[in-house]
């Protein structure tokens, strides 16, 4: 008896004793189809509802697109002190957006008028809130110099409108960044129909109380305005019923923060300009080409390319054609960008940046997307099983100079540290407060004082800082305790933070973007500013790569 063979080809055609049949149909490839079930996605009758026409992230105001890669992170040069302060590591870092320029007088004043309107300083239950974001003038006061111009004048005069705002402490910044991602939510979410034209503007005029938070939408977005949000649904809602957007929406941006250190100097070095094939050209001193501070193009030869102090008593230079243009900050754009296309990454003001300071970076844990100051936290849930809502409880935070900064405001979700609900048996967490990781936690054995009690957890620590303590007596006055000790030794402790680019007060030597140093942040000064960041989310690049990887070529 002859063997009839049974042969299954690639394209689903089958070949059975010499006839062929068709045993499956080519996949049509739709998009609303599952390739999981064959359900349909989104359809009218109901099922899973998906945005399968999602592109790709938009850029959000103000922002400039930096496609990630590797580079040499750290000093590479210059480095005259010798202080191992940041020695040289390779590092790779994940595309992500950047603010264009720093953050400017202007902007910030309409986020200290959004706190005004909303949360009237003169109610005595709100009055922290405004005070508490509002830009440290002082700063630029000196105990030999006539400065009163600009502690007057800087921040609110229309003069210095586009000038990037300082006596903003790191906290402050990272207030700002929270509270523009919920404002830019808010235009996406009316933008697409799910709130009304003009429902921003009614929490601030005080049409409705209350206010809008994203992490609040995502999660109980029946309590966004105070609970009121359903008279302010677009029209996206269907028959009288509410409709929310979530994360599948593809509409809801990733939170603007602070860029990390590693983000920082990649964008600041703009390596993608000396790209030459697979490999970086040489070593840029700057964020500009070359070895000098002034331009040496034909148009504009001799021009200073960044504001900064030229020497003793030399802030710009002698007027003129030598004159940088600025003898403190300068109007942002005043000076060309670099080759990402992002202005002042060197000069006019150092920028805070959202690490905490350690001396040495820890690229044998990791070399992807370097960052220390990890606090793991999650959403509290409340005993009705929900999500808990911060409506009138606002929680205050004293700082160490005695500043009051609100935590919270109304309308937000709670916040708690993660617990071994989260933490068992991880191997890659295992605390919620990961600042301090393998750098004097008990896990390390660096410590200052080796000879100190074990169990003494006060003396047991890397870095003997000073220790500041602020209480309220019982009448509710601030009590400060200031650390008068001698004998400390550093400054470094889990509230300093980096601060990265030289600025108007610096020398040449603090251009480089690998220089670092670091203050307590809840310091403010007249020379530190800031700039927001947000991820990338999906493809690492904007434009497809024309070669098709993973794929063979088309036979011919």
């Amino acid at each position: 008896m002859k063997k009839q063979f049974i042969k299954v080809v690639l394209s689903c055609t089958v070949l059975v004793a010499g006839f062929t049949v068709t045993s499956c149909k080519k996949s049509s490839g739709s998009k609303d189809i599952s390739r999981g079930t064959g359900w349909k996605i989104n359809a009218k009758e109901g099922g899973f509802q998906y945005n399968s026409d999602f592109k790709e992230q938009e850029t959000s105001p103000g922002l400039v697109f930096i496609e990630g890669g590797t580079f040499t992170k750290g000093k590479v040069q210059d480095d005259v002190m010798h202080d191992w302060n940041n020695t040289p590591s390779q590092q790779h870092v994940q595309s992500f957006y950047m603010d264009e320029t720093e953050v400017t007088n202007v902007m910030y004043l309409e986020y200290l008028d959004y706190l005004k309107s909303v949360y009237p300083p003169e109610n005595p239950k709100y009055a922290n809130i405004y005070k508490g974001a509002l830009p440290d003038t002082l700063v630029w006061r000196n105990r030999l110099g006539f400065n009163e111009t600009m502690t007057n004048n800087y921040l609110r005069h229309p003069a210095y409108a586009e000038y990037p705002v300082v006596g903003v402490n790191w906290i402050q910044a990272t207030q700002y960044a929270k509270w523009r991602t919920d404002r830019v939510n808010e235009v996406m979410l009316e933008r697409e129909g799910y709130l009304a034209k003009e429902a921003k503007y009614q929490a601030v005029t005080g049409e409705i109380s209350g206010t809008f938070s994203t992490e609040a939408y995502l999660n109980r977005p029946e309590s966004v305005y105070n609970g009121q949000i359903d008279s302010l649904q677009g029209n996206k809602k269907k028959d009288s019923v509410s409709v929310f957007a979530n994360r599948g929406s593809g509409i809801i941006t990733p939170e603007y923060r602070l860029p990390t250190e590693t983000e920082w100097e990649y964008a600041a070095a703009a390596l993608q300009g000396s790209r030459e094939y697979n490999n970086y050209r040489g070593r840029k001193k700057y964020p500009w080409e070359g070895e000098y501070t002034r331009n040496g193009q034909r148009v504009g030869r001799g021009d200073q390319l960044a504001n900064f102090k030229q020497g003793k008593g030399d802030y710009g230079g002698i007027a003129g054609w030598s004159d940088d243009g600025a003898d403190i900050t300068a109007e942002i754009k005043s000076y060309k960008p670099n080759d990402l296309g992002l202005y002042d990454m060197a000069g006019n003001v150092a920028e805070w940046v959202a690490d905490v300071y350690r001396p040495i970076v820890d690229d044998e844990i990791s070399d992807f997307n370097y960052y220390r100051g990890n606090i793991y936290t999650k959403t509290a849930i409340g005993d009705d099983g929900k999500v808990e809502i911060l409506t009138d409880e606002i929680v205050y935070d004293t700082l160490p100079n005695g500043k009051v900064v609100a935590v919270n405001l109304p309308g937000e979700i709670k916040m708690v540290p993660v617990d071994e609900q989260e933490t068992y048996l991880r191997t890659n967490f295992s605390d919620s407060d990961n600042r301090g990781y393998r750098d004097g936690d008990p896990g390390s054995s660096r410590f200052f004082d080796k000879f100190a009690d074990e169990d003494d957890e006060n003396q047991r620590k890397m870095y003997d800082s000073p220790k500041h303590k602020v209480e309220r007596d019982s009448l509710g006055n601030i009590v400060r305790g200031y650390d008068t000790s001698n004998e400390r030794t550093t400054l470094i402790n889990d509230e300093v933070r980096v601060y990265k680019g030289g600025s108007w007060r610096d020398r040449a030597y603090w251009l480089d973007p690998a220089q670092r140093r670091f203050l307590p942040q809840y310091m403010a000064t007249d020379y530190i500013g800031f700039r927001c960041a947000m991820s990338r989310v999906g493809s690492k690049a904007k434009t497809k790569n024309k070669t098709v990887r993973g794929k063979k070529a088309k036979a011919k």
